[in-house]
């Protein structure tokens, strides 16, 4: 099979960017995600919350669930092409019930944009996320949103994320108001002003707009006094006191370049857009269990980090999406997965507009890419062109609520087994039995991180498998996977408080009802091995 040149293979890998949005719901983290696509040209009208709740819904909300309850659970990729760069974009789960497909995605991405409410500033579910960044020195850029609305003083946003993450920040644009009024933005990279025109499309199509240096005089004259005045004194504080810009603190995770503007009228998006790309890194070597792996290697390899069954319902579809590495991707070629030592041919790769799916050919170092899956994918997966290397990373997580799935028709037995062993693979559930002998047996048990992963769990065995289930809450947040003598995990279990369970592979677990418990048993029981997810 024909390879790229290391000229076709750098500048693929150059002009690539692979970056998740972060954020706390209702940041707006859709509707930001929905203009940069408009910026993008991959698609040409977009709807106001207001009217795509009402007439459509978001490009990258595609379950029928998200649709009715006007919230993300999935996380869906986009990819599309701006001034020469080629980019995949990462929506990801605003729900913290969905921290484990978040925290997957996180791993496939080379950079984050941290989107926060100007009203509200850092909150808690944008703060787990960032820790998540910062551990695995990601680069953060910011992007504060709804600034057409008013909210804190800029100068005490950028100081509260500073104390509150613990992230050195410098504005790369500024907030430009009128009274009130959210009117521009200024570059202070190319030192330019971006005023922004009101129109009656109320933010589905682009924003007019208006660039003039900061100097001019017309600048000042279309501004007026008191707002060029507030722009000018801003600008001071900052030059004077603000942290200075550094590249490598950028890409090291240490500075957050921050942006202002605002998703819903447009304001602000397209300087956002094409200053990230400038500042925000092209894909970068990744670690390996035989050490870091060059973009540029000529062989291609890449990891599994998510798969989805029944995208599209009509063809009982599962799609395992793959993060490329290293090297190039041509459809149809052979490549090793790792974890079972075979030979496996990658057909009829894709890639992705949300739902909608095109056919490729080819494909570099921070694409994304589906390939259709008959089940022999499981997530965390390497797939190589050659050799025996891992990635490492893509993390598992306990689960944190349990419940027994209880089958209202005893005759759709064999759908819900079907259906739990797919949610299972996809990630999206744990599910577990009472004896080891019996992993099919007449009452099984889902594991979830977070509550509303239950009602995802019901509606799509209900919708994609014709199941009707009802649950039935069990006490215990506080599994642990045992390693030892079956005599002994057994008695712990007998205990008041302890339950033995058996995952899809029959390895034993112990749930407690509460943390004194599983802290007692873990001081005393020596001749046991507790693990927090399975080993």
């Amino acid at each position: 099979m024909p390879t790229a040149t290391p000229v076709e293979l750098e500048a693929a890998v150059a002009r690539r960017r692979t970056f998740a949005i972060i954020s706390h719901p209702d940041a707006g983290k859709t509707t930001l995600t929905e203009k940069l696509l408009l910026y993008g040209g991959a698609i040409h009208l977009a709807g106001s919350v207001k009217s795509r709740r009402a007439e459509r819904h978001a490009t990258s909300d595609w379950m029928k669930l998200e649709q009715e309850r006007g919230i993300s659970v999935t996380s869906s990729v986009m990819q599309f092409e701006y001034e020469g760069y080629a980019i995949n974009l990462l929506d990801t789960p605003g729900h913290e019930d969905f921290s484990e497909d978040t925290y997957r995605t996180l791993v496939a991405a080379d950079s984050a944009v941290m989107l926060l409410d100007n009203r509200k500033g850092v909150e808690e579910r944008t703060r787990q996320l960032f820790e998540v960044c910062k551990k695995r020195r990601t680069p953060i850029f910011t992007f504060v949103n709804k600034c057409d609305r008013v909210g804190e003083d800029s100068l005490k946003i950028v100081s509260d994320v500073e104390s509150d993450l613990g992230i050195q920040c410098h504005p790369i644009t500024w907030p430009i108001f009128d009274g009130n009024s959210f009117v521009g933005v200024y570059d202070r990279r190319l030192d330019r002003v971006h005023l922004f025109g009101r129109d009656e499309h109320h933010g589905s199509t682009r924003a007019a707009e208006l660039v003039l240096p900061l100097h001019g005089a017309d600048t000042a004259k279309r501004l007026g006094d008191e707002a060029y005045g507030r722009l000018m004194h801003d600008i001071e504080l900052l030059d004077a006191a603000g942290h200075p810009f550094d590249r490598e603190m950028v890409l090291s995770g240490e500075l957050s370049p921050m942006f202002f503007g605002s998703a819903l009228t447009n304001f602000g998006v397209e300087p956002f857009l094409r200053e990230f790309l400038e500042l925000s890194p092209a894909p970068v070597p990744r670690e390996s269990t035989q050490g870091p792996v060059d973009p540029a290697t000529p062989n291609f390899t890449g990891f599994v980090f998510k798969i989805q069954a029944n995208m599209d319902p009509r063809h009982r579809d599962r799609v395992a999406f793959v993060r490329i590495c290293s090297g190039k991707f041509e459809a149809g070629m052979e490549v090793g997965q790792v974890r079972t030592g075979k030979r496996i041919r990658l057909a009829s790769p894709q890639q992705f507009m949300a739902r909608e799916r095109i056919a490729v050919e080819e494909a570099w170092p921070g694409d994304v890419i589906g390939v259709v899956d008959r089940g022999n994918l499981r997530i965390g997966d390497t797939l190589a062109e050659e050799g025996t290397m891992e990635y490492s990373g893509v993390p598992r997580f306990p689960p944190e609520h349990f419940a027994r799935v209880v089958l209202l028709d005893p005759m759709k037995r064999k759908q819900l087994d079907a259906g739990l062993r797919q949610l299972t693979e996809e990630g999206a559930a744990q599910v577990f039995f009472t004896s080891p002998t019996e992993v099919a047996g007449p009452t099984p048990i889902i594991g979830a991180v977070g509550m509303l992963q239950f009602d995802v769990m019901l509606h799509r065995l209900e919708h994609e498998y014709g199941v009707r289930c009802k649950l039935e809450r069990m006490g215990g947040k506080s599994p642990r996977w045992v390693v030892g003598p079956q005599a002994e995990i057994e008695r712990i279990g007998r205990e008041r408080g302890r339950t033995v369970l058996y995952d899809a592979t029959g390895a034993p677990l112990i749930l407690f009802e509460d943390a004194w418990g599983l802290r007692w048993t873990l001081e005393r029981e020596t001749s046991l091995k507790f693990y927090e997810a399975a080993p």
